[in-house]
């Protein structure tokens, strides 16, 4: 279906500017905001600058046709709404009266695109959706067709490959829903080839067929999970999950609560050797005190006796 419009007519109105209703210049120029009906029949209101149509505006076509949008000297530029007579509409951008940009266009049979135009043209990267069937063309575009890597998504299938001239061409693959994929390419059979150079005449261009070469299962991508930071105690002194009991403390705290071990008994309390050295040095001490006392006392006996022996008279000596 062509996507061409009424825009093409609106330049031979401009040869007889008709009647006009609005704001002038000091030149007496159509300046500013006013209304003008052409001789052909169609109008045009919008905004002027020294005689032309500049800035925002709507031109009214005769046919049915209308353009909503900017103006630059006379010409669609900016963003505007062209809407045609069969019912097809363009809404996007513009350069010197032509599709030029990004837009969409919506067709009257009810298929769409989306993407990049170039002078008046699908060209780019874009999306094109058939209303019939549902499936969509999701790619490269040349010159209005379809043209580079893309993929054409159907119902319960897809088919991800290079296209030329709108068929697909070299190899690709068909994505099934079911869970598998069929790599192959499309090629032109010597048939097909012999019967084109015999029938010059026509113009129809025969279209590859598809040759399978495997099936493999699909591959379904999935987000890897994201990793938890490391952990800053060092790693013999962190415990897995499964020697971890589910009330597990922490370790400073750990330490603190357990009971006390052997060995902290025996740091805390003396053993038993310890103990019976030390009465046994006690009563050693007892033992060299009393033989110290026992001493003392026999000494301290025999001094008094010699006293009584100096003091008592010798009564065995004869006077």
């Amino acid at each position: 279906m062509s996507d061409l419009g009424s825009e093409e007519f609106e330049e031979e109105a401009e040869t007889d500017l008709g009647e006009y209703d609005g704001e002038r210049n000091a030149a007496g120029e159509r300046h500013g905001h006013g209304r003008a009906r052409l001789p052909n029949g169609d109008t045009y209101e919008g905004e002027y600058a020294y005689g032309l149509r500049n800035g925002l505006g709507t031109y009214r076509f005769k046919n049915g046709a209308r353009y909503i949008g900017e103006y630059l000297q006379n010409r669609k530029h900016g963003n505007g709404i062209f809407m045609y007579p069969d019912g097809s509409k363009y809404e996007g951008e513009w350069v010197e009266d032509e599709r030029h940009g990004n837009g969409v266009y919506y067709y009257a049979n009810g298929d769409t695109y989306t993407g990049e135009w170039f002078n008046h043209r699908r060209h780019g990267q874009g999306t094109y959706i058939y209303a019939d069937t549902g499936s969509k063309y999701v790619g490269g575009w040349v010159n209005g067709n379809q043209e580079g890597g893309a993929e054409l998504i159907h119902l319960n299938h897809r088919y991800q490959g290079k296209f030329v001239n709108k068929y697909p061409i070299g190899h690709g693959k068909y994505v099934f829903d079911i869970g598998c994929q069929q790599h192959g390419e499309y090629v032109q059979s010597e048939t097909d080839k012999g019967e084109e150079e015999e029938e010059e005449e026509t113009s129809a261009v025969i279209a590859p067929k598809w040759k399978a070469t495997k099936l493999t299962k699909l591959t379904l991508w999935t987000p890897a999970p994201e990793k938890p930071p490391p952990p800053e105690e060092p790693a013999a002194a962190a415990t897995t999950a499964e020697e971890e009991p589910a009330n597990a403390v922490a370790p400073e705290v750990a330490e603190s609560a357990e009971p006390p071990t052997e060995e902290s008994t025996e740091a805390m309390t003396p053993p038993k050797e310890a103990e019976e050295e030390e009465e046994i040095n006690k009563e050693d001490q007892a033992d060299q005190g009393e033989e110290e006392r026992e001493t003392i006392n026999t000494s301290l006996e025999e001094k008094e006796e010699e006293t009584k022996e100096a003091e008592e008279p010798d009564i065995s000596r004869d006077d």
